[in-house]
């Protein structure tokens, strides 16, 4: 900050003890301007916006390349004080809801300013931040002078998309996997497994049922064992970057040699797992169930399923009601003509082309062909 201008401070009100926002959710606050001498303002407003960015790097021999992808869900900015040289234009709202003018030369002292804007009640996806993008939505408080570089300050909002506006399809059908297996040299006989999960959509907080039939026609125990991980995918410029990581591990009681058992274990799925992302185009959140059997001196039979993690549905917030919004204060909500959002760009749904998987964690590749990719990731 400048001589003149100590501190700019953004402040929002809390609406749940989670300090989170979802679709159609008011954001209130003030922006706090303390000055130590009397101050020209050109121009001073609070933007709020919206969006997805993906960024990374790839060395290839001496040279680097870098894959940049960024997709705007919205942009709104309300003018407190609104320069000569501010211009209008069908993508950015133009408010002061306060219906406060203020004057442009400002003494010194504290100043407050409040605001108000609300969340689209549109898709747009939750939160996010992983290795080489974030999803994020923020106030930016932008106080501008004459022959001055402007003062900025920014402030993150944590938001939580509501399930019921990015339904995903079968959530509630059940899935079923089997797996077959024959000893090798030094063993004898064969293993077998039916696996069935109930559904494949489940809240944070909630028990996942797996169901199985394991039948151990072998000279070996063995034992069942359980991994949930998460696979966050990075697209840019025609490439794709993966992370995985295992989140959940257990191990279920051990089936004898020549036995045949029916086994359930329920896995609890915690309360801050986070939730799968599958409405952004350039960032994918996806969960994943590893069913495998645990024998010694042999490769392991496994399945693999599919899961959603939803968030907890005391989380979900319905959207307001007009009468909350109360003297006229927003009144675009429920508006036949409401302000135009700027969206950016249309962008193009993420494309898979075919091409090999890459071949470990943390590493990147081509898109793999949609009929392989579930079972290698």
């Amino acid at each position: 900050m400048s001589s003149t201008i100590k501190k700019i401070g953004i402040t929002y009100n809390s609406i749940n003890a989670s300090n989170t926002f979802s679709n159609g959710d008011v954001v209130s606050g003030q922006v706090e301007v303390e000055l130590a001498k009397d101050c020209q303002i050109e121009s001073f407003y609070i933007k709020f916006k919206g969006k997805a960015e993906v960024l990374w790097s790839e060395t290839y021999g001496q040279s680097t390349q870098v894959y940049h992808s960024k997709e705007k869900y919205f942009t709104l900015r309300h003018y407190f004080i609104k320069g000569k040289n501010s211009t209008d234009d069908q993508q950015t709202l133009i408010t002061n809801e306060s219906g406060a003018t203020y004057c442009s030369v400002v003494p010194p002292g504290i100043h407050v300013y409040p605001f108000s804007f609300q969340f689209p009640l549109q898709d747009i996806p939750s939160s996010f931040k992983g290795e080489v993008g974030k999803i994020i939505y923020q106030l930016e408080a932008v106080l501008s002078r004459s022959m001055r570089t402007d003062s900025k300050e920014k402030v993150p909002l944590n938001f939580l998309a509501r399930d019921d506006l990015n339904p995903v399809a079968d959530l509630k059908v059940p899935q079923h996997e089997s797996k077959d297996k024959k000893m090798g040299l030094f063993k004898s006989g064969s293993i077998a497994m039916d696996v069935n999960l109930e559904k494949s959509g489940f809240h944070q907080g909630e028990g996942l049922k797996v169901l199985a039939l394991i039948k151990n026609d072998s000279s070996r125990e063995i034992k069942p064992k359980y991994c949930i991980y998460k696979k966050h995918s990075f697209f840019a410029c025609g490439r794709r970057r993966v992370h995985t990581k295992d989140l959940i591990k257990e191990v279920g009681a051990t089936i004898p040699p020549s036995a045949s058992e029916k086994v359930t274990q329920v896995i609890p799925i915690p309360q801050d797992m986070e939730p799968s992302i599958l409405n952004c185009n350039n960032i994918k959140v996806e969960h994943r169930l590893r069913v495998y059997l645990d024998i010694k001196y042999a490769s392991d039979p496994e399945v693999k399923f599919n899961i959603f993690i939803l968030q907890a549905p005391a989380m979900a917030s319905a959207p307001p009601a007009a009468s909350d919004f109360g003297n006229g204060l927003f009144e675009n909500y429920g508006n036949p003509n409401p302000p135009v959002w700027d969206f950016g760009p249309p962008q193009p749904p993420a494309v898979f082309l075919p091409a090999d998987p890459p071949p470990s964690y943390g590493t990147y590749g081509m898109y793999p062909p949609l009929n392989d990719f579930a079972n290698k990731y």
